[in-house]
């Protein structure tokens, strides 16, 4: 069985607040879980071919191709540009 402490060690890694109570219930439900992973490692999965997806959809790309601008479109475009250290156009930041 999942010990309290480490149910709590590992709230405390994800910045979880739980109360006492959780803790009581997510050891319980945790070792459940882990208990049945063991279930499953008696399994003969040996005649089993490895599987990565069962969909058969495959991923489609295409090869990239480069457009060479004229000098007058790049101008016009970087003109447009807020932020152009050389050629290159920075944009703000996504993610953060």
């Amino acid at each position: 069985m999942i010990s309290k402490e480490e149910i709590k060690h590992v709230a405390d890694l994800a910045k979880l607040e739980i109360s006492n109570q959780e803790v009581s219930q997510y050891s319980k439900e945790l070792s459940a879980v882990v208990d049945y992973i063991g279930q499953l490692k008696e399994v003969d999965t040996q005649a089993t071919p490895i599987t990565a997806q069962v969909t058969g959809l495959t991923n489609k790309t295409r090869e990239d191709k480069v457009k060479n601008w004229q000098k007058a479109g790049v101008k016009q475009i970087l003109k447009q540009a807020k932020s152009k250290p050389g050629q290159e156009i920075t944009m703000p930041r996504v993610l953060k």
